[in-house]
């Protein structure tokens, strides 16, 4: 079951992890951060059964605000995969961190990414490598997607499909800068909600060359929730407006170099 529409209300403790989505032995969490600046991180955990997976945990200066979360629900050993987007600090750089709870850990990301990983100290890992498998599956046959997003912002950018819940983590697609921020947008504050993506997407998306071939990705796959790395969680009811936003968005070269567009 969604529950993002329960957090519309309800008020939440960020010092405990939010359930997004519970399914049986499956389910969501929301292990993010609620700090005094536009700037916040959200961190995700799925869990399968005795099968955990972290989706882009985060900075080593948050790590401990993570890693209390995840205790809350497991043993930190238990993790057994780190979903890296791309390479950015605030995404990924306490993958190092993980790594000494379960050296067995896989870091699932791309190529591309990962020629950049091991600047943060780690080497000899376990590698999972999307570009040449693009899905990931649990041992309860479950599946996770990962749809490449080359240049937004990063050429070895991706995002994850949760097929069984139907959730989008976007990364740093839809991505807002909000000091007044919710977890979840209100249906009817969408339009606001743009002015609060647009502080991101203008400055760090490459073009709307990228955006829309990205959006043409998404052609046909069901998708119930966006789930990115920054900002509030965009819920069904705002999913088109929200793939619209990006299918016009007119962002990075499009503007510095606008007079070259003809």
């Amino acid at each position: 079951m969604n529950l993002l529409s329960t957090y519309n209300t309800k008020k939440i403790t960020t010092d405990e992890p939010i359930l997004l989505f519970e399914e049986g032995d499956y389910k969501i969490y929301w292990l993010g951060l609620e700090q005094d600046t536009a700037f916040r991180c959200n961190v995700y955990m799925i869990c399968d059964g005795d099968e955990y997976i972290i989706v882009d945990p985060g900075s080593r200066t948050h790590f401990d605000v993570v890693k209390n979360k995840v205790a809350q629900i497991t043993d930190l050993k238990n993790v057994k995969a780190l979903i890296v987007s791309h390479q950015d600090p605030d995404v990924g750089a306490s993958f190092v961190d993980w790594l000494e709870f379960n050296k067995e850990m896989l870091i699932i990301s791309s190529g591309r990414t990962n020629v950049l990983l091991p600047h943060y100290g780690a080497s000899g890992y376990n590698f999972y490598d999307i570009s040449e498998n693009n899905t990931y599956t649990f041992k309860s046959g479950k599946i996770l997607e990962f749809i490449e997003s080359p240049f937004l912002h990063f050429a070895g950018a991706f995002t994850t499909l949760d097929k069984t819940a139907n959730f989008l983590f976007s990364s740093d697609i839809w991505a807002a800068l909000d000091i007044d921020w919710k977890l979840v947008v209100d249906k009817d504050e969408f339009i606001l909600h743009e002015t609060y993506m647009d502080l991101f997407h203008i400055d760090y998306m490459a073009s709307n060359i990228a955006a829309r071939g990205f959006v043409r990705r998404l052609d046909g796959k069901r998708i119930d929730a966006i789930l990115p790395q920054h900002g509030s969680l965009i819920n069904g009811t705002n999913v088109q407006d929200a793939l619209d936003y990006l299918e016009n968005l007119q962002c990075g070269i499009d503007i510095i170099y606008s007079d070259l567009k003809d």
